[in-house]
C-alpha cells in the first residue's frame, strides 16, 4: 500500500480515482510515495527517499522547489485547467450582471416589501428602469487564451457574442508596433481601452493617440480607478469626504501613495503619509499637491511617527510593502524599514473612535498565501503590513472597498462611453 500525502484539501472526486487497494490518500504520512498539493509552499520541506512524484492540483509550480526535485529525481507535474469551467461560468455571470442591471433590480425589489396589493402596479411601472443591453452581438475581449480563456471565448460565442483575443505576446505594443499605432488599431476594434501595466508614460501615449476612452487601470506611478473606489467607501462610512483625516502607513512612493495624496488634495481631505523619509512621495508631486490643497482647504503632511500620525485619524490605509515588479530580494529591507508601521490593534486604538481600516488588496495579513507563508517563515512573521486581527475586525472595510471597485469602474465607463465613435 503506497501513501499519497495531501498538503491541502483535495476534492474527493479526485482522490477517489486512486485504486484503494493500492493507494491511500492521507494528510499524515512520514515517507509518502507521492504528494498532492494546491497552494501550500514546499520550498522548506525535506523529501524522503521514497518520494517519486509531486502533483500540483492547479496551474503553475511556483510553490514547489523544482531544482531540488530535479536533483532527487522526483517527477513534478501540474493540472492546468482543472477549475477552468468554474471560472468560465463566473465570467459569464459577471458579464450578465454588468450588462443587465441585475444587482440594481434586486436592490429595487427589496424596496417593494410591505407594499401588498400595490406590488403588481409598482413592478409594471418600475421594471423598465432595469432594461439593460443584451450581450448578444457584443464583443468580448479575452486576454490570455489558456484553458480558461478558451472556455470563456466558446461560451461567449454560444451566447451570440463576438470575441477578440489579446495578450502581451499577441500584441506588439512597443516592440514591433509603436504605442501610437497600437492605440489607433485598438480604437477601431473596441469602444474603450483599459491599460494595466508599469509605465505611466505608456497609458498617457495611448490616450494621446486613441480615438476612444483610455482608462488607467494601474501603473507603477498611479492607480486612479482604485482611488475612486476608496473615496466612495469613505463617503459611505462618513457621509462626506472634505475634512476627513486620512493616514497612509508605509511605502508612499508608488501608485497608491501618489494617487491617494493627489485625491485627498483635490477633495479637501487631510492627507498624512507616515513612513521613513526615504519612502515619501516625489518632491515634485508633493509640490503640485500642496498647490491644489491651498485651493481646496486640504492639508498634506508627512511624519515618521506612527503614533503621531494615527492620532485623530478617520481612515488608516496601507498597502503591501513590496510593489509590483520588484524583486523578492527587497523583502528583507522593507520588513526592517516598515515593520514599525504595521497596522495593528494598538495603532488603531490611537485613531478616532469611528476610524476605519482600508487596503487596496491583496494583503499579507496571514500566512494563507504562497508568498505570505514563504516570507513569513523566512522572517519569522505571521503577518506583514497589517495584522489579521485588524484585517478581520469590525473596523475593516476592505471588502466593501473591493466591491466598490466594480461600481466605480462601471461609473467611469458610463461617464466616458457614448454611442458615437
Amino acid at each position: 500500500m503506497k501513501e499519497i500525502l495531501t498538503l491541502n484539501k483535495i476534492a474527493k472526486c479526485g482522490t477517489d480515482r486512486f485504486d484503494s487497494a493500492k493507494y491511500i490518500c492521507t494528510d499524515n504520512a512520514e515517507d509518502p510515495a507521492a504528494i498532492m498539493v494546491r497552494s501550500a509552499s514546499m520550498h522548506e520541506m525535506q523529501f524522503g527517499a521514497g518520494l517519486l512524484a509531486i502533483a500540483r492540483a492547479g496551474a503553475g509550480v511556483n510553490n514547489i522547489p523544482i531544482d531540488k526535485c530535479s536533483e532527487q529525481g522526483i517527477a513534478v507535474f501540474n493540472t492546468p485547467g482543472a477549475n477552468a469551467n468554474a471560472v468560465k461560468e463566473l465570467v459569464i455571470c459577471a458579464a450578465l450582471l454588468a450588462s443587465r442591471k441585475v444587482i440594481d433590480a434586486i436592490d429595487w425589489c427589496k424596496t417593494l416589501k410591505g407594499e401588498g396589493d400595490n406590488v403588481g402596479k409598482l413592478v409594471e411601472k418600475g421594471k423598465s428602469s432595469f432594461a439593460g443591453p443584451e450581450i448578444k452581438g457584443k464583443t468580448m475581449g479575452v486576454v490570455g487564451m489558456g484553458a480558461i480563456g478558451k472556455l470563456v471565448a466558446e461560451a461567449a460565442r454560444d451566447l451570440g457574442m463576438g470575441t477578440t483575443y489579446l495578450d502581451p505576446s499577441g500584441s506588439q505594443i512597443g516592440k514591433k508596433e509603436s504605442i501610437a499605432d497600437t492605440a489607433r488599431v485598438l480604437s477601431g476594434i473596441y469602444d474603450g481601452i483599459e491599460y494595466r501595466g508599469f509605465g505611466q508614460s505608456i497609458v498617457e501615449e495611448l490616450a494621446q493617440y486613441a480615438t476612444v476612452p483610455v482608462w488607467n487601470g494601474l501603473t507603477n506611478e498611479f492607480h486612479p480607478t482604485q482611488i475612486l473606489a476608496d473615496f466612495l467607501t469613505i463617503k459611505e462610512q462618513f457621509g462626506r469626504l472634505k475634512g476627513i483625516n486620512f493616514v497612509y502607513m508605509g511605502d508612499a512612493r508608488y501608485n497608491m501613495g501618489n494617487s491617494l495624496m493627489v485625491g485627498c488634495a483635490k477633495m479637501g481631505m487631510n492627507f498624512t503619509a507616515c513612513a521613513p523619509k526615504k519612502y515619501f512621495p516625489d518632491k515634485a508631486l508633493i509640490d503640485t499637491c500642496m498647490e491644489i490643497a491651498a485651493q481646496t482647504g486640504a492639508e498634506i503632511k508627512f511624519c515618521e511617527s506612527p503614533d503621531e500620525a494615527a492620532k485623530n485619524a478617520d481612515v488608516i490605509y496601507t498597502d503591501v510593502w513590496v510593489s509590483m515588479g520588484e524583486p523578492v530580494e527587497v523583502w528583507e529591507e522593507r520588513i526592517n524599514d516598515l515593520a514599525p508601521y504595521q497596522v495593528n490593534s494598538e495603532l488603531m486604538a490611537k485613531a478616532s473612535p469611528n476610524a476605519v481600516f482600508m487596503h487596496c488588496l491583496p494583503s499579507y495579513h496571514d500566512m494563507k498565501t504562497t508568498i505570505g507563508k514563504e516570507m513569513g517563515e523566512k522572517f519569522g512573521r505571521d503577518s506583514m503590513e497589517v495584522t489579521d486581527e485588524v484585517f478581520e475586525s469590525a473596523q475593516s472595510v476592505v471588502f466593501a472597498e473591493a466591491e466598490n471597485r466594480m461600481h466605480t469602474i462601471k461609473a467611469v465607463m458610463a461617464a466616458t462611453l457614448t454611442d458615437e465613435r
